[in-house]
């Protein structure tokens, strides 16, 4: 095991990603929107937090991620920023940012990373949006590629179902992250995308690949935090696995709490005034 995924390790970047690549080391990655969870999460030794555009999910409770703006991206980016002090952060940047072209995408592009401190962006789409990949990797905005299912691009697709399972898509997912590679990516995102498709783009790039629903042959691997720590009802994906109950010890807390008010034992004496 090297040393990145210690804490001691003052701070990983997007070099230390292509030495893991190299050297086999898997990535650990999870989703943060907030400074009091991104500072758990940094603190226990994650590789990188993604503050993703899902938090217009897990934060507002829309439907799809579509809403979220480039404000509130700084925001919860912003927020996060502040925690951290180990974990390499990528920032997304939200629909309509940089679907209207090369000048719009690099004008919020500079923002986003002027605003927030991240240490990347993150952008769904191949090779319709190359150029503007291109150009941010040279004015040196490290880019981080997002294939397979794009949930930006839900209502085209027409909901979350696995994506590039014939042939024509497999192959075009292909072009695209050789594209995405050639074009400068420090790293890919390949979401819920057969296993095997996903090994073989893992192959074929020099980036590292990070894996949601794509099998374990990718470099890594990235959840929404609420998902993986079970924070969410009623949300149970194939590719999903509950590594704590958090819901559980919250309700339970705050059930405890409400008895201990109600029942006049909240607060004692050694807690007053």
């Amino acid at each position: 095991m090297s040393e990145y995924l210690s804490t001691s390790k003052k701070k990983i970047t997007t070099t230390h990603f292509q030495e893991m690549k190299k050297c086999g080391e898997k990535i650990a990655m999870l989703t943060a929107y907030d400074y009091t969870t991104a500072g758990i999460i940094d603190a226990a030794g994650i590789d990188s937090i993604l503050v993703g555009d899902s938090a217009a999910n897990v934060m507002a409770g829309y439907e799809n991620t579509l809403p979220i703006t480039v404000d509130e991206m700084i925001y919860h980016a912003k927020s996060v920023v502040r925690a951290i002090s180990h974990a390499l952060v990528i920032c997304d940047m939200p629909f309509g940012s940089y679907q209207a072209g090369t000048e719009d995408a690099l004008r919020n592009a500079c923002r986003m990373m002027k605003e927030t401190g991240v240490d990347a962006l993150k952008l769904e789409g191949g090779c319709e949006i190359i150029d503007i990949v291109r150009r941010m990797v040279e004015i040196g905005i490290p880019v981080c590629g997002h294939l397979g299912l794009t949930p930006q691009s839900v209502h085209k697709f027409g909901g979350y179902g696995l994506r590039a399972k014939e042939e024509n898509e497999a192959n075009k997912l292909l072009m695209d992250a050789t594209a995405l590679d050639e074009a400068g990516c420090f790293a890919i995102v390949l979401e819920k995308v057969p296993a095997a498709l996903a090994s073989e783009v893992t192959r074929n790039v020099k980036c590292p690949t990070i894996g949601i629903g794509a099998g374990n042959g990718t470099d890594g691997q990235v959840l929404v935090y609420a998902d993986a720590l079970g924070m969410t009802q009623g949300f149970k994906p194939k590719f999903l696995r509950h590594f704590a109950n958090v819901s559980e010890v919250m309700t339970a807390g705050v059930d405890n709490y409400v008895k201990a008010v109600k029942g006049l034992t909240f607060p004692e004496e050694k807690e007053s005034y």
